[in-house]
């Protein structure tokens, strides 16, 4: 299954790292989160990526097309085309589609214009921009169990406030981005669609996936949620890449199922 990953966005809320790169290539520990993405279905047996591209995406392009001398040891012989990479990698085996989607294209737009590199009849979608510990295989084996046209991973949002358990006037303890466990489940990405679901998008490039073609699925009763009530966190903020980068460093990194 191919897995397509929203990656054209913007990312104007976090200016002071997209000004020269598209949001999916902000890091968290020296690798995009784009990287760390495609780790995670990766490690569930599922390297095949469709990349939708749009704001800078020679970008992104360029970290791949480089990434085999960017991550290993090589030996260069001058005069000639001869390279020899000394690979030391886990990623080895990952096919890469780079598919441009327009500079300024909506959701439901990049994601039609990609059809044609579907080949099988279902295909995972996420963005760009959230990592999380979802099981990818549970996730498919419950898209596949209802039968219905889409699936979507409802996540527990994150509180913007710091969380503060007490014991009198004494706090024990104290928990940055808590997430809200009686709070309403939200859209985490981590999608898995059938094939018709192309029927409802188009290539117009105001169309939002978000909008008319995943509410048409929900009026319609053919779209189901995946409950991930563990990790997800997205990255919207420069305070979520400090905190991203925070869990990283301390080895708090949940998302890291590798």
């Amino acid at each position: 299954m191919e897995v397509v990953i929203l990656c054209g966005g913007l990312g104007t809320r976090l200016k002071e790292e997209t000004e020269f790169k598209p949001k999916p290539m902000v890091e968290i520990g020296g690798r995009p989160i784009l990287w760390h993405i495609m780790k995670t279905y990766a490690q569930h047996g599922f390297n095949k990526f469709v990349l939708c591209l749009g704001y800078r995406g020679d970008v992104i392009k360029n970290y791949f097309y480089n990434y085999e001398i960017r991550s290993n040891d090589f030996t260069l012989t001058l005069g000639s085309d001869n390279i020899k990479v000394h690979s030391t990698h886990d990623e080895t085996g990952w096919e890469i589609t780079f598919a441009e989607t327009g500079p300024a294209n909506m959701t439901g737009s990049r994601v039609k214009q990609i059809q044609k590199y579907i080949k099988g009849d279902s295909f995972f979608l996420t963005y760009g921009d959230g990592v999380s510990d979802v099981n990818i295989n549970e996730l498919l084996a419950f898209h596949k169990s209802h039968g219905k046209i889409g699936t979507v991973t409802g996540v527990l949002p994150p509180s913007r406030f710091g969380e503060l358990n007490t014991d009198g006037k004494l706090v024990t303890s104290f928990n940055e981005k808590p997430q809200i466990h009686d709070g309403g489940l939200i859209n985490g990405g981590y999608f898995v669609f059938n094939k018709q679901f192309f029927n409802m998008l188009s290539e117009d490039a105001a169309c939002i996936l978000e909008r008319n073609p995943l509410e048409t699925l929900a009026n319609s009763s053919e779209l189901c949620v995946f409950e991930h009530r563990k990790f997800w966190q997205c990255m919207d903020t420069y305070r979520d890449f400090e905190y991203l980068n925070s869990l990283w460093r301390e080895e708090k990194a949940e998302w890291k199922v590798w």
